[in-house]
């Protein structure tokens, strides 16, 4: 069995609701990276041993949160003994504004992750009204107004973090066969 894991920080729960449909698509366990940016050992371990990691961060001021950098800054010690090589990635964030700058944290999730050498993985549905709204091709892009609460996330947004949290399960048990 493949074993999956979506780590991600959440500063308003955002972030956090888009990463529960994300592990139920992909069978995933949760890590949540905590509000000063850090994970515990056993947290550590469980991406060590995972076959796919997913990353997620809500998009602030154009990039990923501080919370997030702290966490791919610490991987480096996972990097320098190429620990995270040919596992599969992914990612996902969510902004309050359509665009809101998104795309720069999803190319920063591909870079982390062509850092550590690892396979990134696409989004599998094409942009329609419903599935994939936002138009990715990179990874998820989900969206909510900044006063709304996580509950508003569009459904057609949490339905396309559940399709490509299977895209990504099924690309790693492809990979590890």
């Amino acid at each position: 069995m493949v074993k999956t894991v979506v780590v991600y920080h959440s500063g308003y729960g955002h972030t956090q609701r888009v990463a529960q449909f994300m592990a139920q698509g992909a069978n995933a366990q949760l890590i949540a990276i905590d509000a000063d940016g850090n994970l515990t050992e056993a947290e550590w371990s469980a991406l060590d041993e995972a076959d796919a990691i997913i990353f997620g961060s809500p998009t602030y001021m154009g990039m990923v949160s501080w919370q997030f950098k702290k966490f791919a800054d610490a991987s480096s010690k996972r990097w320098f003994v190429r620990g995270w090589k040919d596992k599969v990635a992914g990612g996902f964030t969510i902004s309050s504004q359509p665009n809101g700058d998104k795309a720069s944290t999803l190319q920063y999730f591909m870079t982390l992750a062509m850092q550590h050498a690892m396979i990134w993985v696409g989004q599998p549905a094409m942009h329609d009204p419903v599935l994939n709204r936002m138009g990715s091709s990179a990874g998820l892009m989900a969206q909510v107004g900044a006063t709304s609460p996580a509950e508003d996330i569009p459904q057609g947004d949490l339905e396309t973090a559940k399709v490509y949290g299977e895209r990504l399960a099924a690309v790693a048990a492809k990979l590890r066969a």
